[in-house]
């Protein structure tokens, strides 16, 4: 009884949270095909698939697939080179069977390579972007530029401040009381006054009060009616056969033309490295901290991608501002992407008129406040607390991804941290322990775990610093890997530079793969002060030290 009840709990999460996530869906799904001048439609028809299909296939349980800014210009660029939507689907179906086969080849593992920071950066960034590129539908200013739409259509790409300034000269009343009324419910709904009221979803709420307003204004003939380049739009069909008229079949004819293919292998990359990303962020923000198997989500991607390809549809991929929106609604598993695909081809059939009553604002007033949690204080803080090389990482992923885009700005990361992981292997090649006897030195070098290239200068300038006539003890027993110039390097000194200074030095713990040649034991090397009654001066820690040290006695 107890299990029904939750599980009847859950249905009605989901069901509110796939709502949620429609009506965040429904403008981006058309704004982005606005944007890669192919069919509104084409928009609809992708996110649907994302939901049902992806949703269905996917391992991921709040992961939430559609139509993906990050394409635009791909899409765009190949739609006006070949001149016909018909021929570009062939891509699409080519870019899904590429990712197919990518599942299958378990190529999704490279997204466990991805640095917390800047899988942190790109989600603060994204977050960001998406508060700044609601600016303009919270204050009611209308996009009429074909650039302005690229520019504005969603959080994946980077934006021009001069779109934002253009913005803020063009500021309707109603549009920005809509947007701050939804933010005041939104925040209210976060407060312990409001948790009764927590099972009916705020989203949802902000969306009615809009409608209202705005309704409310029309009714009373107020000139601060917002009119309908405020308001969602949908494409309205007369009759069933209408509706059906508006999905577009692929000419197959394109399957010919190289250019097709190229593009499509072109869009399977770009998707499947989004997506990845994406999946990436949505199991970090999972407050259950799921795991997604990678393998398994481009294969479910493949197969959407193929049919959206087929039935007149965009190439998709999993996207962060539905799968957070997904997630700050409440959801528990993937019934709620299923509901949210499922309500998009239901409320398009059925009833596009009363979702064309939906101000703008008040959807932008939902994105904004999802942008925010993705990028609150406490994030930077966590992220300054963690040191230098956690923070740049992740403080110049997020500022890529807004002045950029998604794919520049994880670059962007990934080289920050590669930099980071160098420096601070270059930085600790080794520790010591120096104990300094009247009848000589005894140094113990204790390689660090990763012993690259770049320590090669470190250890050489220790080596040449070596007082002539101690005793060296070289210790790998901690070393993973060594680079094959530093091992020449240390051989070169054992074998004759060492015997040249009347150094003794035993090599301990070498791998047996780098045909180390053989020296005297640590137990040889350390006999002449074992039996000496005298208490040695002793030093320890890192080669800086050391080399400090040795300098100073030159």
């Amino acid at each position: 009884m107890e299990q029904n009840s939750s599980f009847s709990k859950n249905i009605k999460k989901d069901f509110f949270s796939g709502l949620i996530v429609f009506l965040v869906a429904l403008p981006l799904c058309l704004g982005i095909a606005q944007a890669s001048h192919a069919p509104l439609f084409a928009g609809i028809v992708s996110g649907v698939i994302g939901g049902i299909v992806v949703g269905a296939l996917s391992g991921s349980r709040l992961s939430v697939s559609g139509p993906a800014a990050g394409l635009t210009a791909i899409v765009l660029a190949a739609i006006t080179k070949f001149n016909a939507f018909d021929i570009f689907l062939c891509s699409v179906i080519i870019a899904g069977a590429v990712q197919l086969v990518l599942g299958f080849v378990r190529a999704g593992k490279i997204a466990n390579f991805m640095p917390s920071s800047v899988i942190e950066g790109m989600l603060a960034g994204i977050g960001l972007t998406i508060i700044i590129k609601q600016i303009p539908d919270a204050i009611g200013y209308v996009k009429h530029s074909a650039k302005e739409l690229d520019e504005m259509v969603d959080a994946d790409d980077g934006f021009l401040m001069n779109t934002i300034t253009n913005s803020l000269k063009h500021i309707e009343v109603t549009a920005v009381i809509i947007a701050a009324v939804g933010l005041i419910v939104l925040i209210l709904w976060q407060t312990k006054a409001f948790k009764k009221l927590a099972m009916i979803p705020a989203g949802l709420i902000v969306v009615l009060l809009g409608i209202g307003i705005n309704q409310l204004l029309k009714m009373n003939g107020s000139g601060m009616v917002l009119d309908n380049t405020h308001l969602v739009s949908l494409p309205i069909a007369a009759s069933f056969s209408e509706f059906i008229g508006q999905f577009t079949l692929p000419n197959f004819a394109g399957f010919k033309d190289p250019h097709v293919w190229e593009t499509g292998v072109v869009i399977a990359i770009v998707a499947s490295i989004e997506t990845l990303l994406c999946i990436e962020a949505t199991d970090k923000l999972d407050p259950h901290k799921g795991y997604t198997s990678t393998d398994r989500e481009l294969k479910a991607q493949g197969i959407g991608n193929m049919l959206s390809g087929f039935l007149g549809g965009l190439p998709m991929t999993s996207v962060i501002v539905r799968s957070s929106a997904n997630i700050n609604a409440g959801a528990r598993s993937k019934i709620s992407t299923i509901v949210h695909g499922a309500l998009l081809l239901i409320c398009v059939a059925s009833i596009p008129v009363l979702l064309n009553m939906i101000p703008k604002a008040a959807l932008a007033a939902i994105l904004i406040f999802t942008g925010y949690k993705l990028c609150k204080p406490s994030v930077f803080i966590h992220m300054w607390k963690g040191g230098w090389t956690q923070f740049m990482p992740f403080v110049m992923t997020a500022a890529a991804v807004v002045s950029l885009d998604l794919l520049k700005g994880v670059g962007l990361g990934l080289l920050i941290s590669i930099f980071y992981i160098l420096r601070q292997n270059a930085r600790i090649p080794y520790y010591f322990q120096r104990s300094s006897f009247s009848n000589g030195e005894l140094i113990k070098i204790t390689l660090a775990q990763e012993v690259s290239f770049l320590n090669k200068a470190s250890i050489k300038d220790t080596l040449k610093n070596i007082p002539n006539g101690s005793k060296v003890i070289i210790d790998a027993s901690q070393t993973q890997y060594i680079d094959f110039d530093v091992l020449d390097l240390i051989t070169d000194f054992s074998n004759t530079a060492a015997a040249d200074r009347n150094i003794d030095v035993s090599l301990v713990d070498f791998k047996n793969i780098y045909n180390i040649p053989k020296t005297a034991s640590e137990r040889e090397i350390v006999s002449d002060f074992v039996n000496a009654n005298e208490v040695p001066k002793r030093s320890s820690g890192n080669y800086k030290k050391l080399l400090k040290q040795l300098r100073n006695e030159e």
